[in-house]
């Protein structure tokens, strides 16, 4: 690759999708932000980990960001409307990303491994509970989380007890109408009719 090649500085493109939650929206980049799911539900852990993030809750009607491979899921306070606030959060993030500043810090991934370690910590399986959890969460990750990951949103395994399967919505799918709908009629269906041990499926919002 030539040195003229490698100084040019891509152009940022910035689109939005819509989400199954109309209080949430997708802004899409062809950057890679993020190798993983980061969702930052509160300012000061944003304030912690996450420039970008940060700096979207300076705007009043940021309620909720979530940042994934290449896309921002922002969810905005009920009392306003996408129409006023849209375009300033596309041109926001867009800036934000010509500039090449900082989307998420060193050691976040590590730290939510840690917190989520810490969380399992108080669910003790069983030999046949173990195996169950596993197949559970190979199930989830194969089949629904590329759906829910399409929709700007995140479904993470939470936990297993006497039948009963507590996963975690993120992004656009926490609190959106429809995730409960499809967690009923999709996910629990799913899960029971391959794994009859599986009774229900219940959300936790994330």
């Amino acid at each position: 690759m030539s040195q003229a090649t490698t100084a040019t500085k891509r152009p940022v493109l910035l689109y939005t999708e819509q989400t199954p939650n109309p209080e949430t929206l997708k802004f899409v980049t062809n950057r890679m932000l993020y190798n993983g799911t980061a969702e930052f539900r509160e300012e000061e852990f944003a304030r912690e980990w996450s420039p970008l993030a940060t700096e979207l809750y300076d705007f009043p009607y940021v309620k909720k960001v979530y940042i994934a491979n290449n896309y921002v899921t922002v969810t905005k306070e009920f009392n306003y409307s996408w129409d006023d606030i849209m375009l300033k959060l596309k041109e926001f993030i867009k800036s934000y990303l010509e500039e090449n500043k900082l989307i998420i810090k060193d050691g976040f991934a590590e730290a939510i491994a840690e917190m989520e370690a810490e969380r399992g910590i108080s669910y003790e399986y069983t030999e046949d509970e173990a195996e169950t959890v596993t197949q559970i969460k190979e199930l989830i990750d194969t089949y629904v989380k590329p759906a829910v990951e399409s929709d700007g949103g995140n479904i993470e395994f939470k936990s297993y007890r006497d039948g009963v399967v507590t996963v975690i919505m993120q992004g656009a799918c926490s609190g959106c109408p429809s995730s409960t709908v499809t967690l009923k009629s999709g996910i629990e269906q799913m899960l029971k009719r391959m794994m009859p041990q599986v009774k229900e499926v219940q959300q936790e919002m994330g």
